[in-house]
């Protein structure tokens, strides 16, 4: 293995981190814990995920053993001047992608890497171009896919990203919930 002497803790509910992580073939463990993701409104783009990722590292629980680096993330969408986040209900994902589809948006993934004497902060852009779906095409994807738990309402990796994405400009992991090279790279780095 090229980095035995490394531990990820990876604090991250997200199912798409978890197997972004276990590719690289890190020794990892997954620990969760709460923290209140509100932020400052007058933030915009890169900054609101940099400072949600950097508010959960400050909150971690618990102590960091010498080998292991704590990573947090956080991902969101932005269009228009303003953030769509994971929405609250599928009214909401409906209104979140029908603003979306017919445009090109930006996604933001904001990292931080935390041991007991470093600390690296950066994030990701990714511009996404969404083509027009139909009323019928938004509701068959909720109600089949169920994208409660991803910023803007879609997955890249699934029936939406098949569908509906007609161009992407950057890392497509970054669009999924964590720009996986950088991440390497920075991770090298302890």
């Amino acid at each position: 293995m090229l980095f035995e002497n490394i531990k990820i803790i990876l604090a991250s509910k997200s199912p798409r981190r978890q197997a972004l992580i276990k590719g690289l073939e890190f020794p990892f463990e997954v620990v969760l814990f709460d923290v209140d993701e509100s932020y400052d409104n007058s933030l915009i783009k890169h900054e609101i995920p940099v400072f949600l990722a950097l508010k959960k590292a400050a909150f971690y629980p618990n102590k960091l053993n010498e080998n292991e680096v704590l990573l947090t993330a956080d991902t969101i969408v932005w269009i228009n001047n303003h953030v769509l986040n994971k929405p609250e209900n599928e009214q909401e994902a409906f209104e979140m992608l029908s603003e979306i589809c017919g445009t090109t948006h930006e996604v933001f993934t904001g990292v931080c890497l935390k041991s007991n004497n470093k600390s690296i902060s950066f994030y990701d852009r990714t511009e996404v171009t969404i083509k027009k779906l139909t009323v019928d095409e938004i509701w068959h994807y909720i109600n089949k896919y169920k994208p409660l738990d991803k910023a803007g309402s879609y997955g890249i990796q699934d029936w939406f990203g098949y569908t509906a994405v007609e161009k992407i400009n950057g890392c497509f992991y970054n669009v999924m919930g964590l720009p996986i090279n950088k991440v390497y790279d920075a991770i090298k780095k302890f």
